[in-house]
This record gives C-alpha cells, sequence and structure tokens, in this order.
C-alpha cells in the first residue's frame, strides 16, 4: 500500500509544472482586468468567476502536490495547543450547530517543526469528512498528547521510527467506515460522497502533509461505530506553554517604484508579471533567458533592485543566473519562482534557510506582497 501511494504521488507531482504555468495567465489577467473595471460594471461577476474557478483549479493541483509530499513548506517551531486554541473559532462558526464539539489540551506539550498553514489544512479537511460522516449530528473531538512510541509500536508501524511525538486525535461518532473504503480512503478521488460533493483530495491531501512532517497518520472505523484519526508528528525540543508564532498583517496589494528584472522563459508568464508588476508601479525589465538577461544587465546604466527569476530555466537555472548577476551588481535581492515540486527545486540549489520563493501559479498581491516585503527587508 506504502510502494502504491508512493507512485500515485510522483504521477501527482509531475504533472504540477505545467498546470501551474498554464494557470498562472488565468488568474493573473482576471486579476488584472477586474482591477480597470468600475464599480458596478456587469463585467465584473463573469470576471469574477473566472477568477475564482482558477483559483479552485490551484488549490487543487496544491492537493495533489501535498498528496505527492512535493509541497515547499515552511517550517518554524509550533505549539499545536496555540494552532488548535484558534481553530476553535473558526471550528464553532462552520461545524453544523447538531455537532457539539470537545476539544481536549494538555497544560503543557512538546513542540514541533511544522507549516503552520498546512497543518490548518489538516484539521480543516479532518473536521469537514467528521461532519460529512455526522448526518444526524453527533460529537466531534479533538486531543493533545505528548507520546512515545516504543520500538515494539514502530515494528508494527514501519512508516515511522521510534521516539517522542506529539498525538493529534480527531474523531467522531458518525456512521464509520468498512474495511474496504478502509483500504482506500487516502487514494486521490476516491470518495463515497455523491457526485459533485467532494473531489476525493481531501483526505490524500492530509495523507502527504503529515508524512512531508515526518509523521504517520492511521485511522480506526467500523460501521455505526464512527472513526477515529491519529496523527503522530514527531517532537522538536522541550515542552513549552507558549506557540512560537507570529505574523504581521500585509497590505493587500502594495505598490512600489523600485525596478525590477524578471527572467521567465515562458512567454506567456513573462508577459503578465511584467504587467502586473509595471501596474503597481514598479520599472520592469525582462528577458525570455538566462543569457539574455545577463546581456542586457550588462548594458543597462540604471539601478535594479531585485531579480524575479524562475528556478529552472534552458541552459543555466535562476539560481546560477543570480549567482552572475551578484557579482555585476552587488547587493541585488532575489526571488525565485516555480511551479515545479520541491524536490526539484532542491536539486537546482534552491531550497535553504534564506531564500526567498513564491509558488507558481500566483495572484497579483500574493506576488506583490512578496515583492514589496522582499524590497523592504533590511540587508543582512
Amino acid at each position: 500500500q506504502a510502494q502504491k501511494m508512493e507512485s500515485i504521488g510522483r504521477l501527482a507531482g509531475g504533472v504540477a509544472h505545467d498546470f501551474n504555468n498554464a494557470l498562472g495567465p488565468v488568474l493573473g489577467y482576471a486579476e488584472l482586468l477586474l482591477a480597470e473595471l468600475a464599480p458596478g460594471d456587469p463585467r465584473h461577476e463573469e470576471l469574477e468567476q473566472i477568477r475564482q474557478a482558477g483559483i479552485r483549479a490551484r488549490d487543487l493541483t496544491r492537493q495533489l502536490l501535498a498528496f505527492g509530499r512535493k509541497q515547499v513548506l515552511t517550517l518554524v517551531p509550533v505549539d499545536l495547543r496555540g494552532v488548535l486554541s484558534g481553530f476553535e473559532k473558526l471550528l464553532r462558526r462552520t461545524v453544523r450547530e447538531d455537532i457539539h464539539i470537545e476539544m481536549r489540551l494538555p497544560d503543557t506539550l512538546g513542540m514541533i517543526l511544522a507549516d503552520v498553514g498546512q497543518i490548518e489544512q489538516v484539521l480543516m479537511n479532518l473536521v469537514i469528512n467528521a461532519q460529512d460522516a455526522m448526518p444526524e449530528g453527533g460529537v466531534l473531538s479533538l486531543t493533545l498528547a505528548d507520546v512515545v512510541l516504543d520500538e515494539d509500536y514502530a515494528g508494527g508501524h514501519p512508516e515511522v521510527a521510534a521516539g517522542r511525538y506529539v498525538e493529534l486525535t480527531v474523531s467522531d461518532t458518525g456512521t464509520g467506515m468498512d474495511q474496504e473504503t478502509l483500504r482506500s480512503i487516502f487514494e486521490p478521488f476516491f470518495t463515497t460522497k455523491e457526485s459533485g460533493k467532494g473531489t476525493g483530495l481531501g483526505l490524500s491531501m492530509v495523507y502527504g502533509i503529515v508524512k512531508q512532517h515526518g509523521g504517520g497518520i492511521w485511522v480506526y472505523s467500523e460501521p455505526s461505530l464512527g472513526t477515529r484519526f491519529k496523527i503522530y508528528l514527531p517532537r522538536n525540543g522541550e515542552s513549552t506553554d507558549h506557540r512560537v508564532i507570529s505574523a504581521t498583517p500585509i497590505p493587500e496589494m502594495p505598490c512600489g517604484s523600485e525596478t525590477v528584472l524578471v527572467a521567465e522563459d515562458n512567454q506567456h508568464l513573462l508577459k503578465m508579471t511584467v504587467e502586473l508588476l509595471e501596474r503597481q508601479g514598479y520599472r520592469v525589465i525582462a528577458r525570455d533567458s538566462a543569457q539574455a538577461c545577463l546581456d542586457l544587465v550588462r548594458a543597462y546604466k540604471g539601478p535594479i533592485d531585485l531579480l524575479l527569476t524562475d528556478v529552472i530555466m534552458p541552459t543555466m537555472n535562476g539560481r546560477e543566473l543570480y549567482e552572475r548577476l551578484a557579482t555585476l551588481r552587488p547587493g541585488l535581492k532575489v526571488l525565485y519562482m516555480s511551479g515545479y515540486t520541491d524536490d526539484m527545486i532542491a536539486r537546482q540549489g534552491i531550497m535553504h534557510n534564506g531564500v526567498e520563493f513564491i509558488q507558481k501559479p500566483f495572484t497579483v498581491s500574493a506576488l506583490t506582497q512578496k515583492v514589496r516585503e522582499l524590497l523592504d527587508k533590511s540587508d543582512p
């Protein structure tokens, strides 16, 4: 079963790049056109439908990447009690009133290294799954605990090593599942819901995210007896009573006047990226190959504040381009972009601490926020 899941994961990652490049112009141009419309313009609704369809397609691609453990993660020390406490408020607003929520959090809990956004996706998908399993109401329980998995346990569960873990349990009193269903629930596009009610990717994404965090997931269920998901995430460091996460709100679509050099070998994405940055006030110079960018910079007399470059391009990748440009323009900042999976990007020497990266396809707001954040960051 594990080998089967691995094979499906590789297939999912293999199609991600082409999908992401195709979706980029759809999202970008829809947002650009929406920004041009006057309030009340009847075309607004149609364009918004296009934008929302693009976002749904992007999210489906990301769910496939999550299943294949190919997403780019931002790992920070996290106390899951803080994540669940914040999640509880959303939970009580979204779960039906006929479902009673029980949340049991310990006084102390070990830290884990995690991508908070991805952990919240795990929680949301498990909660949605539990709610759907209780059409007539019931009890939804979420609990956390520090556990030690010994050698005997690890021997019977080869997907995890012996050691210290944080255990997250999500259980419901719903309809439960038979053994045949249990064998397939983590496979992409497998669903027991009627047509139009689900993509069959929710639990696949949960599986992939947990595995990418170095953890394990098991499900226990019987018909009419409910379902219990147990997730084990490796502990990192000592117990704490604080959640080590902070976030600073960023303006939705910040502007600027700096000069940005764009390197992108896909003509449609290059044109769109130039247009959206120019509309936010940036001076943009662009080329469709790394060598053309080098030639341009050698001849260009004005300042260049940021290189926005695709990671994987013919003849010279984005990292090599930046290293060569940095000798010509000391202090040049760089933002990498790619629709490839994180293992492919890592092979280009990109994935390490301090490197700024944005995943394709991106929205106008996501790109302009990232560009503004990087330009405003002080040099180390």
